[in-house]
């Protein structure tokens, strides 16, 4: 179903205000919205030199030992390039088994040179086309994929909706306390590497139904590391106060947090559509939801555990939602679903307004802690009005783009140089982009991703490639 149909901002606008997604609202003047882009923004004790950010973007192209592959290289060139002084370096995992696909980026003692000589390129181009780049935060995002992990699912806690969605079974032990003690140590040792490696910020990711994401929902967890919410963040703590004791103030600490985790969606087979799980009241999952009604937002604990990471040193957050997994229209507001996936539920302006309330009422709540957020890509052209918006009414600090740099990696530079950007180039949510990150049948157990459309140069014979391959395994088991 076709949501963006809006030809000029004045319709976009009106479509906003008659859905009732009041928080989407726009800077219309070019000049006003380049003047508030341009401008820096402090974050710890560092000056970012504007207020564009690119948001982790992982591109599933990384070798089988974790090193950045070829396309891993192009991607950040391509970054550097771009504009943006805020570049968040994609999750890397912090041991093997918490990769998500076996070509994710994983850091180690013998590939940590790699990770340095990728940094170090991406400050030298940018340098050449900006004239410096000691205003660039480049943070690299530290994740174990938990229930996400190749090949083995590792689980915080059973909640049963999210293991029917991802066939987990129903007696599969959940990690142990004593495995989570030794996994915050190799955060530490992963956080090492990165200060070795160049890496003046880590990201603790704590989002999209990974391990540490799927902690702080973990209400019917026992032992130290379930329950009460400080249980469910000590994971977090522990690993921030080792961090500090072992690198005092060398590494700045930013954290991309899963602010709302909803439900699982299913598709509906007579209409296309997602329909949430048939969930009890109250709900005893989650994180950020509203246990009356898990389909809206209760950020009483989010903003419970926000107020102790900054206090224990998060200087820098990233605010998203949802899972992509099981819920991806929450997270990503889309025109078209991935194969095979569920339509939009809502028209996609409503799941827009939803990332903008959130975001808005953290950032103003915490007006000390800088934070970006997202739910821009579908807007298209017009993201970087509303972006701009957001900023002038004191509801984020940066705006941050991540499927939509795929597409277009110098929006940055359109939107500091002209304050518009060409519609031509702009991401149309067709995902694609998932489309490949969901494809394995490929040597090396995982298809390479990017935007096809835009990029069709390198994704556009890759995306042939998945396609075919996907076929060859579907076509037998429909003849048999």
């Amino acid at each position: 179903m076709r949501h963006f149909v809006y030809k000029t901002l004045d319709e976009l606008r009106q479509a906003a205000d008659e859905l009732g997604a009041r928080n989407v609202r726009f800077l219309a003047d070019p000049e006003a919205v380049r003047r508030v882009l341009a401008n820096p923004v402090r974050v710890g004790n560092v000056t970012v030199g504007n207020s564009l950010a690119i948001h982790p973007m992982e591109g599933c192209d990384g070798t089988l030992d974790g090193r950045p592959g070829e396309l891993t290289w192009r991607r950040y060139e391509r970054f550097a390039r771009g504009g943006a002084k805020l570049i968040w370096f994609e999750a890397t995992a912090v041991r093997e088994d918490g990769r998500a696909n076996t070509r994710q980026l994983w850091i180690t003692r013998e590939n940590v040179s790699d990770f340095a000589r990728l940094l170090e390129t991406v400050r030298n181009l940018h340098r050449q086309c900006w004239g410096n780049a000691d205003d660039v935060l480049i943070p690299i995002q530290l994740t174990h994929s938990g229930r996400y992990s190749v090949p083995k699912r590792i689980i915080a806690y059973h909640n049963p909706h999210i293991d029917r969605k991802t066939g987990t079974p129903p007696d599969q032990p959940p990690i142990s306390d004593e495995e989570l003690e030794r996994l915050e140590d190799q955060y530490v040792e992963a956080a090492r590497l990165a200060l070795e490696a160049g890496f003046s910020a880590i990201d603790i990711k704590v989002v999209h139904g990974y391990l540490l994401s799927e902690l702080t929902g973990a209400k019917t967890r026992e032992g130290r590391y379930g329950g009460a919410l400080e249980n469910r963040v000590r994971f977090i703590r522990n690993v921030i106060g080792k961090i500090r004791a072992a690198f005092g103030s060398r590494l700045l600490i930013a954290m991309r947090l899963g602010c709302f985790d909803s439900v699982p969606y299913l598709r509906d087979p007579q209409t296309g559509l997602g329909e949430p799980c048939n969930y009890e009241i109250p709900y005893p999952y989650g994180f950020g939801v509203d246990p009356m009604d898990p389909l809206r937002e209760d950020l009483t604990e989010v903003k419970q555990a926000i107020g102790w990471f900054r206090d224990w040193g998060v200087e820098l957050l990233n605010i998203s939602l949802g899972c992509p997994y099981y819920n991806p229209h929450v997270g990503r507001p889309f025109e078209k679903p991935d194969d095979g996936n569920y339509e939009q539920p809502e028209h996609p302006l409503l799941g827009v307004d939803r990332h903008f309330r959130i975001a808005g009422e953290l950032q103003r709540a915490f007006p000390d802690l800088p934070m970006t957020a997202a739910g821009y890509s579908w807007l298209q052209r017009y993201a970087i009005n509303a972006g701009a918006q957001n900023i002038l009414d004191g509801n984020i600090r940066f705006l941050g783009l991540g499927r939509g740099v795929l597409a277009y990696p110098d929006f940055a530079a359109d939107a500091l140089e002209k304050g518009e950007l060409d519609e031509r180039r702009v991401c149309k949510t067709l995902t694609y982009c998932t489309f490949l990150m969901r494809q394995k049948n490929h040597p090396l157990g995982q298809f390479p991703t990017g935007c096809p459309p835009f990029d069709k140069e390198v994704y556009g014979e890759i995306v042939k490639q998945a396609r075919h391959a996907k076929r060859a395994v579907e076509d037998p088991i429909r003849r048999g």
